[in-house]
């Protein structure tokens, strides 16, 4: 049974005109999925008929929940899903005072191979469809509803490499935006990639004015090689060129995210390099404190050494903030949880 979210609204639209329901009751599905509706019979504008016929043939959401945690007394919550084929993704929830954000993930499991991150340490599944993601969107929603918030950010920062899923998620940008159903604007929405350049040229063409945020990581080529090996085939000063070309066409400012690794990457000469590399670019660094992975070799900086860093890049006329950073006693990195979850089931398997 496919998931009701699955079906473009064209297609929901002729889904209706075989069960004699005029073409409106499609934006009231959408809005009521965009206020938290958790099953068909919430939507009680509907006719009972038409709820009955659509809890017949369809499903409020593709997605399982599998494991939660939650973190920073509750501001936190990160949710795994299984989805079709039994692949999983996870979404992290982050409240603040003034805005709520959502961590989405676009693939389950990550191509790059960054060997810093956890995603990448599980053999990638697949791209997400479009629906699947913006079904962590509308799930989001329904629990901040629940709690008197509203979702008003989306970063697609959570698993996988978004340009490598582009079609799927230009669509979800576009759905997601849609004000019949959650209404975020595209200035309030971040797409990030590691490098795919002809994806960020096309991205500059589809006029939706989200944030471009490249993970940059390294500013020279020899070190970047390894901390993110689509480098070899995008090198940095045509990723930086090709981003600031974005910047240009789109007058977006793009935010360079730089995962601060203790001996690696956290250095005088990285600082110089990097205001070299952003100096009198349409730029904002943002300095992001390592999250411990598991049988990686490596360390978060200490708190001074982030604030020179900072400092000593600042001083090379670049705006710099360094990310909040959120729920380290639970599974905070990007693919933490999945690894949690997928190690207990393997060890399962074994001692059955």
């Amino acid at each position: 049974m496919n998931s009701i979210l699955s079906l473009s609204a064209l297609e929901l639209e002729e889904w209706l005109a075989t069960h004699d329901a005029p073409s409106y009751r499609r934006e009231q599905v959408w809005s009521w999925l965009g206020r938290g509706a958790g099953s068909f019979d919430d939507m009680r504008d509907l006719p009972k008929t038409l709820r009955s016929a659509l809890a017949t043939d369809f499903r409020i959401t593709s997605l399982t929940p599998i494991a939660v945690s939650e973190a920073d007394r509750g501001l936190t919550t990160k949710t795994l899903y299984e989805m079709e084929g039994g692949h999983s993704v996870e979404a992290v929830v982050m409240r603040y005072a003034d805005r709520t954000t959502l961590c989405i993930s676009s693939q389950a499991g990550c191509p790059v191979g960054c060997p810093f991150c956890a995603t990448g340490k599980f053999p990638f599944g697949r791209n997400l469809k479009a629906h699947e993601i913006v079904e962590q969107a509308v799930d989001a929603q329904r629990l901040l509803l629940g709690e008197g918030r509203r979702l008003s950010h989306v970063v697609f920062m959570g698993m996988g490499e978004p340009m490598a899923n582009y079609h799927s998620v230009v669509d979800a940008v576009r759905r997601l935006a849609d004000p019949q159903l959650l209404g975020i604007s595209p200035r309030r929405i971040v797409v990030s990639t590691s490098g795919l350049i002809p994806r960020i040229e096309q991205l500059a063409e589809e006029k939706i004015p989200v944030t471009l945020a490249i993970s940059l990581h390294a500013a020279r080529d020899e070190l970047r090689d390894v901390l993110v090996p689509i480098n070899r085939k995008y090198p940095v000063h045509d990723l930086v060129d090709a981003a600031q070309a974005y910047a240009e066409k789109t007058g977006r400012r793009v935010s360079y995210e730089w995962v601060m690794l203790a001996g690696v990457n956290d250095t005088e000469r990285d600082a110089d390099e990097l205001g070299g590399l952003l100096r009198r670019k349409l730029a904002h660094v943002n300095l992001i404190p390592f999250n411990p992975v598991d049988s990686t070799p490596y360390q978060a900086p200490d708190r001074s050494s982030i604030r020179g860093f900072r400092e000593q890049v600042e001083a090379q006329g670049l705006n710099v903030t360094v990310r909040d950073t959120r729920g380290r006693e639970a599974d905070a990195a990007c693919g933490q949880l999945h690894e949690r979850v997928m190690r207990g089931s393997l060890a399962g398997k074994v001692s059955a």
